[in-house]
């Protein structure tokens, strides 16, 4: 399978056969450095092009598609890859400052500053 870069056409991004396992493309690891919901959305803060040469064609199709923010299931639905694979090697780039992983609900869930500010709003609107 083939995905096309956006940046040069004329240089697809090969991916690898699926008769690789998941496993293989995780060095056997099965979770995420970062907790990763299906519906966390990601993006790519810049965009660096050696950086992007360098990363194994998972990774780069990973981080060439989070140019346009996306959820880890329309990353995984995207390119083909268990949801699983994509958790690490998001986690990965996430580690390496190369995506940046945007906040879902979950994260503000035992804020309790956060959670007094949403009820303060709540008591300003009129009824």
């Amino acid at each position: 399978m083939t995905v096309s870069s956006d940046r040069s056409p004329d240089r697809p991004v090969k991916m690898r056969s699926r008769r690789i396992r998941p496993y293989a493309l995780t060095g056997g690891r099965t979770k995420s450095s970062q907790l990763l919901l299906v519906e966390t959305l990601i993006s790519v803060p810049r965009y660096d092009p050696s950086l992007a040469e360098a990363l194994m064609p998972e990774s780069r199709s990973l981080y060439e598609r989070a140019r346009e923010r996306s959820s880890i299931a329309e990353l995984s639905v995207g390119l083909d890859l268990p949801l699983g694979v994509v958790r690490v090697l998001i986690g990965d780039l996430a580690t390496q400052g190369a995506v940046f992983v945007h906040p879902t609900a979950h994260a503000y869930n035992h804020d309790t500053n956060v959670l007094e500010r949403i009820l303060d709003g709540l008591k300003r609107l009129p009824v």
